[in-house]
């Protein structure tokens, strides 16, 4: 490394783990909402229940999606520290 700056490569790497996270994030966020999605319209729910039941997929699929994004970036950077 040159004195606190990063090399090409590095920065190719940070670029690639980023979007690899953004990608597995919203792909787990979209499974959660499909799978609740999918539960709502096979219970045949009344209308404000499953609305509760998208609202709360849609919740938890985002939460997933962030509690994802974080981990991966905050292993990389683990990682890129250790010189891996």
């Amino acid at each position: 490394m040159d004195m606190g700056r990063e090399s090409r490569w590095e920065k190719d790497a940070m670029t690639v783990e980023i979007v690899f996270a953004l990608v597995t994030a919203a792909a787990l966020a979209g499974l959660i909402f499909v799978v609740s999605w999918a539960l709502a319209l096979s219970l045949d729910l009344p209308g404000s229940a499953e609305r509760r039941v998208l609202a709360g997929g849609a919740l938890l699929g985002a939460l997933a999606g962030v509690w994802r994004l974080v981990r991966v970036l905050l292993r990389f950077e683990k990682q890129r520290r250790l010189g891996r």
